[in-house]
């Protein structure tokens, strides 16, 4: 199914009877040839109509697509590596629009530092095969020793980047300056554990290995305004900071569940430009995007 940009998103899942929970709406694919691992996602900070979307390995690029999932745009980054990106993050500094890039991946735990890229989200109208160098990129390792991480997203408020464990039971959050006064590696800052995500029964964990089913693990933050969400591989988590509250505080709360019902290795979650839903995505070629209306109150 193809959609213009000014056709409504249309529901195509059906609900469950009995219940009021949201359910996901499959709005089409992404229809990127080059993208065939969808791991990170991100809003457009220069039109509401655009997001941004990379791979986990390949080529130093991302990609912009619209509301029919078509390509508008890449952009590849002159100075930088793709060893494992795993999520990305939009904001605007100082009037620029910025996309941030985390190459934070690790599963074996081996790696003593990660990187996180910035650069400048480029304007699409004037070139489509844009290619730049980085604005500034902020080398971290952990206090704690190495994590694994797929979860990565801008506190703008408070000019830091907030990171969420993958593996840990329960998640632990992280931040480090989103510009480091130092060039040299920055030790991040254990903010604590994440306890609002439903944990794992002690079979689960035992049974993971052989059902390949790790549903409760986070794979993704984003931040907007006061909302948030969390990304599981079952389930969207969807918070609601309330005035003079930290984001630690505010994500220690208990969430908003919203059930992704069977679809398979959820990656990717972004919230729209005016917060009345995210879109998901999941890792695999020509990936099937989804439109999760926000059941927050206004």
């Amino acid at each position: 199914m193809r959609l213009s940009l000014l056709t409504p998103f249309v529901f195509l899942t059906a609900c469950t009877a009995g219940t009021a929970e949201p359910r996901l709406e499959l709005i089409g694919r992404i229809d990127i040839p080059e993208v065939d691992e969808a791991s990170g996602l991100a809003r457009s900070q220069r039109d509401p109509d655009l997001m941004w979307v990379h791979n986990d390995d390949g080529k130093p690029r991302v990609y912009a697509f619209d509301r029919a999932g078509q390509k508008r745009g890449r952009l590849t980054l002159e100075d930088a590596r793709n060893r494992d990106w795993e999520d990305m993050s939009s904001f605007t500094l100082d009037g620029k629009p910025y996309l941030l890039i985390a190459d934070v991946g690790d599963n074996m735990r081996r790696r003593k530092s990660v990187i996180l890229y910035i650069v400048e989200e480029p304007d699409l109208g004037d070139d489509d095969k844009v290619r730049s160098d980085t604005a500034w990129e902020i080398e971290l390792r952990f206090p704690d020793g190495p994590r694994d991480v797929e979860s990565v997203t801008v506190d703008i408020e408070n000019e830091r980047v907030l990171l969420l464990s993958k593996r840990d039971l329960p998640p632990v959050l992280y931040s480090v300056p989103l510009r480091p006064e130092e060039d040299d590696t920055v030790t991040a800052t254990r903010l604590g554990e994440i306890r609002s995500l439903p944990p794992p029964r002690r079979s689960d964990v035992v049974a993971a290995p052989k059902s390949k089913s790790w549903f409760w693990q986070p794979t993704a933050i984003d931040l907007h305004g006061d909302t948030a969400v969390i990304l599981t591989y079952r389930a969207l988590y969807w918070y609601n900071r309330q005035q003079g509250e930290s984001w630690f505080d505010a994500l220690n709360r208990k969430p908003e569940r919203q059930s992704l019902g069977r679809i398979p290795n959820a990656e990717s979650a972004a919230i729209n430009a005016d917060r009345s839903a995210a879109v998901v995505t999941v890792e695999r070629k020509r990936p099937p995007f989804y439109r999760a209306p926000s059941p927050l109150e206004d």
